[in-house]
């Protein structure tokens, strides 16, 4: 049972840091483009989906979540797929917005563009975000670039908003604390008393910048050796901070059904932002669909028929309008 929820755990919370055969389950639907960025290591390669309208129209760039999770929002270690994302991008382009979603290095065809796991930090999801808001900044066909993070990718997404100079910015499902935090709230009433009592240490290790020996192998998974550099880096993003420094226009977006994270993330993220505008979707789960809270949670995360929440998509194009224009 710990071994399956570890697993899970994995799956949701940590970085793509094995690299992954590009997913069967990433084909292209109808008025998609492949696109590419570049980049010293390798190519980062996503979908470009555009709205059928004339001239300049906005765009925004989603980013996906942590764990093996491509730009469809489906993992790898999770039977099926829910294709969240992808469908979110089609959402956006029936309300005449423009959106690129990517595969993070390591994950589906951006697999060879994560040279190793002990190399990857934090700040490298970050500049690949930048990169890619900086690029769709030049190109003639968008008016404007909005940022768009799903769960991790919403702290990722923060940040380089801000580093790149983003005209909007939506959290959807990101944390309010630091993933120590989270951490321990996802694991403290899991583990037995000694695996707790191990997770602390390593905790207590990291936040301080020191690698820790010796992991159990039932914490292997999440504190492994190699993956310990990339925790640290992490570590030092405190998303309330981070999100407090946008000045560009903010929307929050929360489901009250979400088992992997609270509404009260997002009313901590409103708070740090008061200027922010907070969307909370009752009955919307993490992968943005709707399931009740004693639901089959695990289920709609490999069942592409459930559609997205009506409201999370009211809630972002109508905030994207506002924010950025037709």
């Amino acid at each position: 049972m710990i071994g399956r929820l570890l697993s899970f755990l994995v799956c949701v919370l940590m970085p793509a840091l094995v690299p992954a055969p590009a997913l069967a389950q990433s084909t292209q639907s109808i008025g998609e483009a492949g696109i590419v960025l570049d980049t010293p290591t390798g190519k980062i390669v996503g979908s470009l989906l555009l709205p059928a309208a004339a001239g300049p129209v906005p765009v925004a760039l989603i980013i996906a979540g942590s764990g093996p999770t491509d730009r469809d929002g489906n993992s790898s270690m999770i039977p099926g797929r829910n294709d969240s994302l992808r469908m979110l991008a089609q959402a956006l382009a029936r309300a005449g917005i423009a959106s690129v979603r990517y595969d993070k290095r390591g994950i589906g065809a951006s697999a060879q563009a994560m040279q190793s796991e002990s190399a990857l930090r934090f700040e490298t999801y970050i500049d690949d975000a930048a990169a890619w808001v900086g690029r769709l900044r030049k190109d003639p066909r968008f008016s404007r670039v909005a940022v768009i993070g799903h769960s991790e990718g919403s702290l990722i997404g923060m940040v380089a908003a801000r580093q790149a100079g983003a005209d909007a910015f939506v959290s959807i499902a990101g944390v309010g604390t630091p993933l120590p935090a989270v951490l321990r709230r996802q694991l403290a009433d899991k583990l037995p008393p000694d695996l707790l009592k191990e997770n602390e240490r390593i905790l207590g290790a990291l936040e301080r910048g020191q690698t820790v020996d010796g992991v159990s192998p039932l914490l292997a998974a999440l504190y492994r050796p190699s993956v310990q550099p990339y925790l640290i880096s992490q570590f030092r993003y405190v998303p309330a901070e981070r999100i407090a420094a946008l000045s560009v226009p903010v929307l929050i977006v929360q489901g009250t059904t979400d088992i992997q994270v609270g509404v009260e993330d997002a009313r901590a993220l409103k708070k740090a932002n008061p200027g922010a505008r907070l969307e909370i979707v009752e009955g919307m789960n993490h992968v943005l669909k709707m399931v009740p809270a004693d639901g089959a949670q695990l289920a709609s995360y490999g069942d592409p028929a459930l559609p997205l929440a009506p409201a999370l998509v009211g809630a972002v194009t109508s905030f994207l309008h506002g924010a950025m224009g037709r």
